[in-house]
């Protein structure tokens, strides 16, 4: 195996593992032997089960991150900016769903310093993702009567309840998906009728 290809190796062994019989129950010496390395290698890399679990996560995150930040970068009309981004991360939790469902089934297992840099992760992406909410609040595109943090979190309930319901061999595309959601999300997020009057 080059060595190139170990670090990638390791991660897609321990999804197997964690996937068809749990995080706790996997340990690292049948991570290194499904991987056909040593104990050192793996240590080379991660520093313990822990990292990981946090690597699963941290990669479909990294690749989100970056798709918001060059969407975002496009300097579309506001709605289009949120319509791609949303569109974006249903496609990749979909592309990843697997890695996805071990993370969410498992994360509750991570060390207290994971954790954190689990959360110090999701609301870095959040503040980008809230601010295009709060800039179409001012701008009288989405609806003010209801928090942005709210509204933010109304529309990451869908990439996470995925795993749940989502068949990737079903009769709905990935694409199908995505536009589905979206369009709820985005009906929900336009103004109420009655939003804007003086009462």
């Amino acid at each position: 195996m080059k060595t190139m290809n170990i670090k990638e190796e390791l991660a897609r062994v321990s999804v197997d593992l964690f996937s068809t019989q749990g995080y706790a129950k996997t340990s690292v010496q049948q991570i290194v032997d499904a991987a056909g390395v040593t104990k050192g290698a793996l240590y080379h890399y991660f520093n313990s089960k822990d990292d990981l679990l946090f690597e699963i996560y941290d990669r479909i995150l990294t690749l989100q991150h970056r798709n918001l930040e060059e969407i975002a970068a496009r300097n579309l009309p506001l709605e289009e900016t949120v319509r791609t981004v949303c569109e974006d991360v249903i496609i990749t939790s979909i592309e990843w769903i697997r890695e996805g469902t071990v993370f969410f089934r498992s994360q509750h297992m991570l060390s207290p310093d994971r954790m954190e840099d689990v959360k110090i992760r999701r609301r870095r992406y959040n503040e980008i993702f809230g601010a295009l909410i709060t800039r179409g609040q001012a701008e009288g595109l989405f609806r003010r009567d209801i928090p942005t943090a709210v509204l933010v979190a109304n529309f990451f309930a869908n990439p996470h309840y995925l795993s749940f319901w989502y068949q990737p061999h079903g009769t709905l595309t990935r694409q199908q998906v995505a536009t589905q959601l979206t369009d709820l999300y985005l009906a929900g997020l336009r103004p109420a009728p009655c939003e804007g009057s003086d009462q």
